[in-house]
């Protein structure tokens, strides 16, 4: 007899990744509820859903960092799971602390692993413990003893907080003239942003690639992983876009990576999804952090190995064996995401929250887009300006930028600016067409700024405003009568 799943599921997000939860609830049967703030109330996963509850202001702070009153709405309404999404309350331990509290199931894994790696300096140790390379650093450093850990590992180095992530507070420090300023910043942004002060140095490696590895874990002792992600391409530490399978890898690597990422999560006693991420650099592979949640880029890995994430998310914890084997996972042809942010290129990536007024998003073989917009949504300037991911999978990588390079030049976005035209600029790339990858890849390329600009004057064939051809043959028609 199959074991039965959830009844009710209750998504503590907002945007995209809660319909993409939703979508997969409901293709298993399960009830849905949304949450909103007072910024989303007529979002579309707000009336996706089969419930819906008010939590709060248009500030994360007054409803999706709410945890309490969440976990309050799940209890009152009979859910029987919560899943986070990403961001917001997803990684924080005290929220599967408060889901089994009042008996709610967290579609996420354990407090306890969440605990173990919340701070990168113990996981940076768990990981070396159990055989898995790390950079050479430090443990937590002061301006007392920065300069000594500086000169033994070497500058340049990079000074990192040991709480949170998203790239706050990180620097690289050149000399040692540069430390005790740079430790003040960092330690200063840490505990703003995280509530810790304590700060650590790593070797820095100049021109690495950040390679992640997707694994998930069922509490029968199984533990997968379903190779790697090129998060390569990132402005001010956080990625853009994202590829599937790496194009610097060889079998021998992605294999070596992947059994490294299986031994840090066990050894935290990880169970459901996660992420172990990695630095890669002329062959040699070093663990960086687990992100201990499901990744905005997990859909690439879905379209190279057919296997729904969520889903399997969803049936880890109800208590279910993942329904595959290591040796079951295969993986066919090349994905890419392209994260469609609103937020303008030309002017520095400035945030740029407006209505859309037109949408029409592209289609075609291999094409998928998860998105919580469409025609006649406001974009909030209260969160992150993520409106849309662009997947694209193709049989090998040259495919894989044919497909993206069509599929944006179809999408249509009239309202906010957005990173579309940006994006074609990165496709059109020589160096990123050749593989020629780095975490320093958009600042080396500050031409694609100006590439983006001329591209973005690039009409669509979907967008419904006038043709621009027939606006010049008007205005040529025009000029012959004025002169005649």
């Amino acid at each position: 007899m199959k074991k039965k799943l959830f009844n009710k599921v209750l998504v503590a997000n907002r945007g995209e990744i809660a319909i993409r939860v939703m979508r997969a609830c409901r293709e298993l049967g399960i009830a849905t509820v949304a949450v909103y703030s007072d910024a989303d109330r007529s979002s579309i996963h707000v009336r996706y859903a089969d419930e819906a509850f008010h939590i709060g202001g248009a500030a994360a702070t007054e409803s999706y960092l709410q945890l309490d009153r969440i976990v309050k709405v799940a209890h009152d309404c009979g859910a029987d799971a919560i899943h986070p999404g990403y961001g917001f309350l997803a990684e924080k331990a005290a929220f599967p602390d408060a889901c089994e509290a009042v008996g709610i199931k967290f579609i996420g894994p354990p407090a306890s692993a969440m605990r173990a790696l919340s701070s990168k300096l113990a996981a940076r140790k768990l990981a070396s413990d159990h055989g898995v390379p790390v950079t050479p650093g430090s443990g937590a450093v002061d301006p007392a003893t920065a300069l000594d850990a500086a000169r033994a590992i070497g500058f340049p180095v990079m000074l990192k907080p040991s709480g949170g992530g998203g790239g706050i507070g990180m620097k690289v420090v050149e000399s040692e003239k540069e430390l005790a300023s740079a430790i003040e910043s960092t330690s200063q942004a840490a505990r703003s942003a995280f509530g810790d002060g304590t700060v650590y140095l790593e070797r820095y490696v100049r021109r690495p690639r950040h390679v992640e590895i997707q694994v998930i874990c069922d509490s029968h002792g199984n533990a997968v992983h379903l190779g790697e992600r090129e998060c390569s391409i990132q402005r001010r530490h956080q990625k853009i876009m994202e590829e599937t399978p790496s194009p610097a890898l060889t079998a021998d690597v992605r294999a070596a990576m992947g059994d490294a990422a299986i031994r840090a999560a066990t050894a935290a006693g990880y169970v459901n999804a996660g992420t172990v991420e990695f630095i890669f650099s002329e062959g040699d592979f070093y663990f960086l952090e687990v992100n201990a949640r499901l990744q905005v880029e997990h859909p690439i890995t879905e379209a190279v190995t057919g296997i729904d994430l969520v889903k399997e998310q969803i049936r880890v914890a109800a208590g279910l064996e993942l329904s595959f084997k290591q040796g079951d996972v295969t993986s066919r042809g090349h994905a890419i995401e392209m994260r469609i942010n609103a937020e303008d290129p030309v002017r520095k990536f400035i945030p740029n929250p407006k209505r859309i007024s037109r949408w029409v998003a592209p289609a075609g073989p291999g094409v998928r887009v998860d998105s919580g917009f469409g025609p006649g949504s406001n974009v909030p300037p209260n969160y992150d300006s993520l409106v849309a991911k662009l997947i694209v999978h193709g049989s090998d990588r040259a495919e894989a930028i044919a497909r993206a390079s069509r599929a944006l030049r179809e999408f249509v976005v009239v309202g906010p600016a957005t990173t579309i035209p940006y994006h074609r600029a990165i496709l059109d790339n020589a160096d990123f067409r050749a593989g020629n990858l780095s975490t320093r890849f958009i600042e080396e390329h500050p031409d694609l700024v100006e590439q983006a600009k001329r591209l973005a004057a690039d009409q669509s064939p979907f967008d419904y405003g006038p043709d621009p051809r027939h606006v010049a043959a008007a205005a040529a028609a025009v000029a012959t009568l004025v002169r005649q």
